[in-house]
């Protein structure tokens, strides 16, 4: 590996995402049955504001919102021990809740999980155009692709696209939004004088032309430029075709698993391939997520983590694992060896746990207990130093940029963070500075506009005319639009 792929530097500021759902209780199975937990009031609105001022006074970077579009039906064939225990149902629509949150915030971002696989481009363009606007530049799409059966039989199809097929009609997905955000009103199509009566220049807005394999959207965006214009792009995946989506894509890439040596080759490889599509690999940032249980002691923490682990079900864990994985863990005793099953469904999680610890053979039981508290990710215990330490250890280990921090009982895990572990990243200059970026992308990335290496910018050539980009879609490979 060359040194301009380096994943590692000095000491720099780690990103810090809450990591929540429009659920009753995330990836904590069970534990919402905690007398502490509050997770069940999500569908008040006050609960969703009061968390968003609380991460954005405690330091928090962004609240990281995840999503799905179907029942998870996969447990036993049927939603019954989802809906039993809570696993992530009932689950309510995140993006209308930004602009409530952002009016009770300053600094604090809101990245959103969309699915590719059946919304419609022109459509969300204009919702995040207005998210964008509304916040002032503090959104980001986690762009992914639907990974349950259950969502395509409810969204008009008699099963989901195969893996990779949804990785295309993904990237023809956000080319579209890229045209219309970066490529349809040029800087100065705004006028707004109230003298001459002449609001905008329609020359300065141009149809887009596209006309592709999954998508023909002919005409210019509806909205206006908002101040990142493209909301910053998470994006999270790290199939072999997942990957190659966020080396052309992503800003910032969700790295999910509990092996970091497997983290740190999926952030070179994305790197490396990032340089060969002719991006700046330094770019690119890399999170992970965590559940970080803190106290003023360790043996509080650990009493602490002993509380949770009693409220955790196992039923619930696996109706969450069956999800993820495409397999229906119902199906195998509890005492079953996990082995890796090639799914249709998210083949990282399956291929990350089969391989977790060389000398040890996972059982069905063991991952139930281990996903119930903070899910598929490292779990992080004590004091508010010692949860510090393992976090950048975490970091160097792995080569990322920072963290989404799971819950166990909400909002009472993110108020324990920020009591006991914000402090020593802060004495450690380990938060992002006060004063950092006005847009989110500014925050984490010190721009307020996508770089001119991302592919997205390219689409502003739109404003020179016709081209490549928009005239024959189809015809251009993935390299050609690249280049143009």
């Amino acid at each position: 590996m060359s040194d301009h792929i380096t994943t590692t530097s000095a000491k720099k500021p780690l990103i810090l995402n809450g990591f929540a759902m429009t659920v009753p209780g995330h990836v904590s199975a069970g534990v919402w049955r905690h007398p502490s937990d509050q997770s069940q009031n999500y569908t008040k609105l006050s609960y969703w504001t009061g968390l968003a001022e609380l991460l954005d006074k405690g330091g928090f970077d962004n609240l990281f919102i995840a999503d799905a579009l179907g029942p998870l039906d996969v447990y036993g064939g049927s939603p019954d021990a989802a809906l039993r225990s809570a696993a992530q149902q009932p689950l309510n629509d995140p993006l209308v809740l930004v602009a409530a949150m952002a009016g009770v915030t300053k600094r604090l971002g809101f990245g959103v999980t969309v699915s590719t696989s059946y919304e419609q481009p022109y459509l969300l363009a204009r919702k995040f155009s207005t998210l964008d606007h509304l916040t002032k530049g503090r959104v980001a799409w986690n762009v992914v692709t639907s990974i349950l059966e259950s969502a395509a039989r409810n969204l008009g199809h008699d099963a989901q696209m195969e893996h990779d097929e949804r990785y295309e009609r993904a990237q023809e997905f956000v080319d579209v939004c890229f045209k219309l955000w970066e490529g349809s009103w040029e800087e100065d199509a705004l006028v707004r004088d109230r003298a001459s009566g002449l609001y905008s220049r329609p020359e300065k807005v141009h149809p887009i032309h596209h006309h592709g394999s999954y998508f023909s959207v002919p005409d210019a965006h509806l909205s206006a430029p908002s101040p990142q214009r493209t909301p910053l792009i998470f994006q999270a995946g790290t199939s072999p075709r997942g990957r190659e989506f966020a080396a052309q894509n992503a800003e910032v890439v969700f790295l999910g698993g509990t092996n970091p040596a497997q983290m740190r080759a999926s952030v070179e490889a994305i790197r490396a391939r990032a340089v060969e599509l002719g991006r700046d690999p330094q770019s690119l940032k890399f999170i992970t997520a965590i559940l970080a249980i803190p106290a003023a002691t360790e043996a509080e923490a650990r009493a602490k983590e002993a509380d949770y682990l009693a409220h955790t079900s196992i039923e619930a864990a696996l109706a969450l694992f069956s999800a993820w994985t495409g397999v229906d863990w119902a199906q195998y005793d509890l005492d079953q060896p996990l082995e890796y099953i090639e799914t249709n469904a998210g083949r990282s999680a399956l291929r990350g746990l089969t391989a977790k610890d060389a000398g040890r053979r996972w059982t069905v039981r063991d991952i139930a207990e281990y996903i119930g508290l903070g899910g598929i990710h490292p779990k992080f215990v004590g004091t508010g130093a010692q949860i510090a330490d393992q976090m950048e250890a975490l970091a160097e280990e792995a080569g990322v940029d920072g963290f989404n921090i799971a819950y166990a009982v909400s909002p009472g895990s993110f108020e324990d963070f920020i009591t006991y572990v914000v402090p020593e990243l802060r004495a450690r200059g380990r938060l992002t500075p006060e004063g950092a970026g006005q847009t989110l992308r500014g925050r984490l990335l010190g721009h307020d506009r996508l770089g001119p290496d991302h592919p997205g910018a390219g689409f502003r050539a739109l404003w020179d005319g016709p081209s490549v980009l928009d005239q024959d879609y189809r015809a251009a490979s993935a390299p050609e639009r690249l280049k143009a």
